[in-house]
């Protein structure tokens, strides 16, 4: 007769853990996958504007507008204020800001997924290694057991 008890049964916690498919897609592809064309043209501008090149270019096309329009080797199509460039750039951030916003909309939505994948498979491992404590419990008490009952049955010999 066993002196020290196991709490929980090994069979009955790892049918508790009920083993799970695994999944042939990952959080980043189930999202990717959901997008629609609008989603993938706001994120697509989104990270365009956000870059050195857009930067580089969109100064090179300023300053070029600036110096045709000042200097007037060409005719001067919007003189020194530069109205027509305000109107211009005025347009593009009336544009660029929804959008910009649309796509750190669907970017924290992805964290969100990210975040509760990791949760998850936290939660998943913490599991298994509850399980694998329960055995090598069980394990100590199996081989405490057996050196109980060889001592015993030294002591009566």
């Amino acid at each position: 007769m066993p002196l020290i008890g196991v709490i929980y049964k090994v069979e009955d916690y790892l049918s508790y853990l009920k083993p799970k498919k695994m999944a042939k897609t990952n959080w980043h592809e189930k999202h990717t996958s959901n997008l629609s064309f609008g989603d993938r043209l706001a994120d697509t501008v989104a990270n365009g504007m956000g870059s050195w090149k857009f930067i580089i270019w969109q100064t090179i096309i300023v300053v070029l507008w600036m110096a045709l329009n000042v200097i007037g080797l060409v005719e001067h199509w919007d003189a020194y204020p530069f109205i027509l460039l305000n109107l211009i750039f005025s347009t593009q951030a009336a544009y660029a800001a929804p959008i910009i916003m649309m796509s750190q909309n669907r970017q924290n939505e992805r964290d969100r997924l990210q975040a509760q994948e990791d949760y998850q498979t936290n939660i998943d491992a913490k599991k298994e290694i509850e399980a694998l404590q329960i055995q090598l419990n069980t394990m100590e008490i199996e081989k405490l057991d057996k050196i109980i009952a060889l001592l015993e049955e030294i002591k009566q010999k």
